[in-house]
């Protein structure tokens, strides 16, 4: 019974551990891109103006989530799709201002209700951008309308996924390593130091 419970855990830790090492590199480069404030190349922003843009009625009295929603369909009734982010409403100009995010992209969409057009602001941000937003997301703010895109629905169920699945392998590679004798001085060594140096680095930062 122990040796095949050994036999699974292992060969469950080489599977997963294959399967979310395309996800650990990703979190691992943006967290150096993070680090070192490394972003992407500026890049001038492609600018461009829509007209009879529709808007729902009664659009500019939603707030929060049925603000998000009812800007979807216009959004992508002239092109634009990805995130959602926090909205401007400017009220006395009849304007709202939609800032929308991709992985290496920023836009932003600004609605003129009044005059039913629609003026579009893209920028590239490159590819450390696009790991930093990956990293980012989804994030602990503005969480109301947090995940209005079936993008950012996959990622978050994808960052779940790997979170998980580290923890798995975390615990199965201490199980792993505590079954082989041979390698139980050398792990306590490494453990030690990796506890020492993790609790070091908390107590600098937070003394």
């Amino acid at each position: 019974m122990k040796k095949r419970l050994y036999a699974i855990t292992r060969d469950l830790h080489l599977y997963i551990g294959l399967f979310l090492s395309p996800f650990v590199l990703v979190f691992a480069l943006s967290v150096f891109y993070l680090g070192h404030s490394l972003t992407g190349p500026n890049v001038t922003p492609e600018t461009r103006t829509v007209t009879d843009v529709h808007s729902p009625p009664g659009i500019e009295a939603l707030n929060g989530r049925e603000l998000v929603d009812a800007l979807q369909p216009v959004l992508g009734s002239i092109g634009v799709t990805g995130e959602i982010n926090f909205v401007r409403k400017l009220t006395r100009e009849h304007r709202i201002v939609v800032p929308v995010m991709l992985p290496g992209k920023d836009i932003t969409v600004d609605l003129n209700l009044q005059a039913r057009t629609a003026t579009v602001f893209k920028e590239s941000t490159g590819f450390a951008d696009a790991l930093i937003h990956l990293h980012k997301m989804p994030g602990p703010h503005n969480v109301n309308v947090r995940g209005n895109s079936l993008y950012m629905k996959i990622w978050r169920a994808l960052a779940d996924v790997t979170s998980y699945g580290i923890l798995f392998l975390t615990l199965s590679g201490i199980y792993l390593w505590t079954v082989l004798r041979a390698e139980r001085r050398v792990g306590l060594v490494l453990l030690s130091a990796g506890c020492v140096s993790f609790f070091g680095a908390v107590y600098a930062i937070c003394r």
